[in-house]
């Protein structure tokens, strides 16, 4: 039996009918093995954070009426606007609330959607707060 020493000095093998592997192969040899597939995933999306949506009251459902009256009256001129909205998670119950400065293209009070400049289209009932 060979000792520690011995190994430590021996040459390191070379193999007759097989070229040297390169590094990096030799090295994802040793990458590791994902026993779980999605699992990483799924933790990452476990992990992040909605919000639950807010009930406004009925002081802030006038005020936030009033708002879009007075939008509806400037419309022609596509006022900007910071605007705080709730949007839904695709994936998981909740959402995020969002402020945004925006240029708001115009009022669709049948459908209760509000189309801004850049396409976005944000339900009344999702509004929180419009300056």
């Amino acid at each position: 039996m060979l000792s520690e020493q011995e190994l430590l000095e021996m040459e390191r093998p070379v193999s007759a009918r097989h070229a040297p592997m390169r590094r990096c192969d030799r090295a994802a040899q040793f990458a590791p093995f994902a026993a779980l597939s999605g699992f990483g995933d799924a933790v990452r999306e476990a992990g992040r954070l909605t919000q639950a949506r807010i009930e406004l009251t009925e002081s802030e459902c006038e005020a936030l009426n009033d708002a879009l009256v007075r939008l509806a009256a400037r419309l022609p001129e596509q006022p900007e606007m910071r605007i705080t909205y709730f949007q839904p998670d695709a994936r998981k119950t909740g959402g995020v609330y969002r402020t945004v400065s925006v240029r708001v293209r115009r009022l669709d009070a049948d459908a209760q959607i509000l189309v801004l400049t850049d396409g976005t289209r944000i339900p009344f009932d999702a509004l929180v707060r419009l300056d």
